[in-house]
């Protein structure tokens, strides 16, 4: 920092003006006071931040949490496409299958946004801290062109801080509130984040309770966040994509209670929820950490089934296996994706629409 420039603290909650630097030390002025808790984040919006956006210490946590076989792990103030590479280095060197989340919170991630989506799992649009890195104003616009591009490529992505900051306090979220989340759903999010509403808060589980009412709502009420056919032309594997893509079609014009998909890697997942069916998504798989990864994937639920049979048989189990769970009733149309003629090998090629008996 320099003379004259600004530090916030706690999402700028508290301000600070710098008058004066004596070596390490560091004199300022506060120009917005209020009670410093432990643990807040320092923003230095006015400064070109020179550490790595992967510190020693996230290096030793995250060595610490990969041993607990974390589904997902999210990288803070990511600058460029290079902080993920080098976190997706270290996960592949621990023989781990972690994902990565990348935290948009600063103007340089905006500059580099589709060289950190190239690489990136998922993204977090962080409003705190980008809140106090941009002019506040921003975010919203910021917001609403973030998940856009994240939602053209498929890209899980959450939306993140004061949600219902209110709710820290009060047992109710305020109006404008209940609107941010709904408007988050709108826009096409994968996932919302409470933050300190249930960290922290008083109404940690009310808060849950309301942010949920809200988006079932929305999604039972708003026609416009379903059935988006993204354009994926220049996609490879051209042919996989397009039959997923035409099986999420299909169940509209049949009014399908949901598609079926199978994968090892998670990947069908992905490109059925790109498109966002009305329909109930269900991807089976054999592998178990991927039934937790999934989960923060838009509107998937995933199945263990690790059967090797033919393709009729498996479809058959799967189906037996829904009615089971009161996933699936009688009369109900479902549609069912897989590869022939192994299917847990190669991508999509097939699709079979069918009533329930």
């Amino acid at each position: 920092v320099k003379e004259g420039q600004n530090i916030l603290i706690d999402d700028g909650n508290i301000e600070l003006k710098v008058e004066k630097i004596d070596d390490k030390r560091i004199h300022t002025r506060i120009i917005h006071g209020g009670v410093l808790k432990s643990r807040k984040g320092i923003n230095l919006p006015q400064s070109m931040v020179s550490a790595p956006s992967l510190t020693e210490k996230d290096r030793k946590d995250l060595e610490f949490g990969l041993g607990f076989e974390f589904e997902w792990v999210a990288l803070s103030f990511v600058r460029s496409a290079n902080d993920i590479i080098e976190l997706k280095r270290l996960i592949k060197e621990s023989g781990k299958r972690t994902k990565v989340v990348a935290k948009i919170e600063k103007p340089q991630a905006l500059d580099h946004i589709d060289e950190i989506l190239e690489h990136t799992d998922a993204v977090m649009v962080a409003r705190g801290d980008l809140g106090v890195e941009i002019p506040m104003q921003d975010v919203p616009l910021l917001q609403k062109k973030l998940v856009n591009k994240c939602n053209l490529k498929g890209i899980p992505v959450i939306i993140a801080t004061q949600m219902m900051e209110s709710m820290i306090e009060n047992p109710r979220p305020t109006r404008a509130e209940t609107n941010d989340v709904a408007n988050a759903v709108m826009d096409g999010a994968d996932a919302l984040m409470l933050s300190a509403e249930s960290a922290a808060g008083k109404f940690p589980i009310e808060a849950v309770r309301r942010m949920s009412m809200t988006i079932k709502a929305v999604e039972n009420e708003s026609i416009g966040i379903y059935h988006k056919y993204r354009d994926e032309d220049e996609m490879e594997d051209f042919l996989s994509h397009k039959l997923i893509r035409a099986s999420i079609r299909l169940s509209e014009f049949v009014n399908a209670k949901a598609i079926i998909g199978m994968t090892k890697s998670g990947f069908t997942g992905y490109r059925l929820a790109m498109h966002r069916p009305k329909a109930h998504i269900y991807v089976t798989t054999d592998q178990k950490y991927l039934l937790r990864q999934i989960n923060l994937v838009w509107g998937v639920q995933g199945i263990y089934y690790d059967q090797e049979e033919g393709i009729n048989d498996t479809l058959l189990h799967i189906e037996e296996k829904l009615v089971d769970q009161n996933y699936l009733e009688k009369g109900d149309v479902f549609i069912s994706t897989a590869s022939m003629p192994m299917h847990w090998e190669g991508h999509t090629n097939m699709m079979k629409v069918k009533v329930v008996d």
